[in-house]
């Protein structure tokens, strides 16, 4: 009895923390760092072992997300290891934490708030330094030519395109037609900021896979039709119009077709695809264990050495960059990840949580494709932070077992 009062103060700043975390994801690292320092120190000094040990064993998204953390921390102990790289992965041992904390709808409901207005804010300044009206400020210089917010191209693209069918599926439920309108055409600006703006193939793949998804699942076959038409206009659209979106798909094209396997390469397709075809050569060597956590850059550089080829510190494809770690072991353990959070978001009653879980697992499962998220700052912690969120929202396994018994 003499520590309720800790619990209980220690519950309620871990809940307005993983709060303020969707507020800070998308504009400050500096906070992000303080947040997650306190929403750790909550969670161990919470107590309830046996509740938060009951949580672990029923929600198996956890537990996948704890495995993908173990093997890399085994990778440590490698003789290439670099045990420095495995903080880069310290968001995955937050998942926990984050479910803790979100237990609660009014908690979940905030958070969704704070990311709301994040995003928010990032495309108004995306359209503001797109028309140069922040080009005065000394403090917040941008380049109006690549018109991102808070972020770079990369993450602003992923941060506001998952806000966009965020914005969509509220515009879904919505009964409020005021409401709903405001919310499409939120959604509206969110993709033309992504597709006519923001200079991000990576953006480009993930707003497709979202949408798609979007108006499959919630119009059938005539969703199919509805996605397929409208991605043909947006495409010819932006073609047409967008000197940013042009450019990109004529270089991604021209890019790799030019692209010849062991000749040293300029140009961003081509680096990627050089990347790429080096470190397969690397894995090769290691296939089903690996050379160890944090070993890529040693092993890149070697591996070019002496050549005319660029050295990375990683190959901008994290499915790569774990095989380079951690073998098949660590491509299998990150796709099993995907996995049960795609099969477990079935458990959520909620659709706005069940789909905004799937819409987590297609905008990481291809945007790791093209990068290195997990190891990346913003993006490893909102997968961590969104992972959280929605999967708090689920029937715990123990329970939809009994229930249908």
């Amino acid at each position: 009895m003499r520590y309720a009062p800790l619990a209980a103060a220690t519950s309620t700043a871990g809940r307005w923390s993983v709060i303020a975390l969707g507020l800070s994801i998308p504009v400050s690292v500096a906070l992000d760092n303080i947040l997650m320092g306190l929403i750790a120190m909550c969670w161990l000094l919470g107590g309830d072992w046996s509740g938060k040990a009951r949580m672990l064993r029923t929600n198996p998204v956890v537990i996948a997300a704890l495995l993908l953390f173990g093997l890399l921390a085994i990778g440590t102990v490698y003789p290439d290891s670099e045990a420095r790289t495995l903080p880069k992965y310290i968001d995955l041992l937050l998942i926990p934490a984050f479910v803790t904390f979100f237990r609660e709808d009014g908690t979940r409901l905030w958070a969704l708030r704070m990311f709301f207005m994040a995003a928010i804010a990032s495309i108004i300044v995306s359209y503001l330094v797109h028309f140069g009206l922040l080009a005065d400020i000394s403090w917040f210089r941008r380049d109006p030519a690549i018109p991102t917010g808070f972020k770079y191209t990369i993450t602003h693209s992923i941060i506001v395109s998952y806000a966009a069918y965020l914005f969509a599926l509220l515009a879904l439920r919505e009964k409020i037609r005021a409401r709903r309108i405001g919310y499409a055409l939120l959604a509206l600006f969110a993709i033309h900021n992504v597709v006519f703006m923001v200079y991000s193939r990576t953006g480009y793949c993930v707003i497709a896979a979202l949408f798609l998804y979007f108006f499959v699942v919630n119009y059938g076959r005539r969703g199919l039709l509805l996605v397929a038409a409208a991605m043909a206009l947006t495409f010819a659209a932006a073609y047409a119009t967008s000197d940013i979106f042009h450019q990109r798909i004529d270089a991604a094209v021209g890019e790799s077709i030019a692209w010849r396997p062991g000749e040293p390469s300029q140009n961003s397709v081509g680096l990627r695809l050089e990347w790429y075809s080096t470190t397969l050569k690397i894995i090769h060597e290691r296939p089903l264990l690996g050379s160890g956590t944090g070993s890529f850059p040693e092993l890149y550089a070697r591996a070019v050495a002496g050549s005319e080829q660029v050295a990375t510190t990683n190959p901008h494809n994290e499915y790569l960059l774990l095989m380079v770690q951690i073998g098949v072991l660590g491509l299998l353990s990150l796709l099993y990840l995907y996995w049960q959070q795609w099969r477990f978001a079935a458990r959520i009653p909620d659709p706005l949580y069940r789909h905004l879980a799937r819409g987590v697992v297609l905008t990481f499962a291809l945007g790791c494709l093209f990068n290195s998220l997990l190891i990346d700052h913003t993006e490893g912690l909102l997968f961590a932070w969104l992972t959280g969120l929605v999967f708090a929202a689920a029937v715990p396994a123990t329970v939809s077992a009994e229930t249908s018994s």
